[in-house]
């Protein structure tokens, strides 16, 4: 995504005559990468909070040595 960030970025200085066009284009980008982010954040944890679940219906038990 920040690829598009800096595209728009840069199509706003070099065409000022559509700047406010490429302005909300560019921030319109810049939330959906935060929201990307924060999906790919929630994912990652609701994955991770499943195998847990999975292991201790199974009866898995984590053994550390330290």
């Amino acid at each position: 995504m920040m690829c598009k960030l800096q595209h728009e970025k840069h199509k706003e200085k070099k065409d000022p005559e559509h700047a406010h066009k490429h302005k909300i284009e560019e921030e319109i980008a810049a939330a959906a990468a935060v929201g990307a982010g924060g999906f790919a954040f929630h994912e990652h944890h609701e994955k991770k909070e499943a195998k847990k679940e999975d292991e201790e219906a199974h009866g898995k038990k984590h053994h550390h040595l330290f």
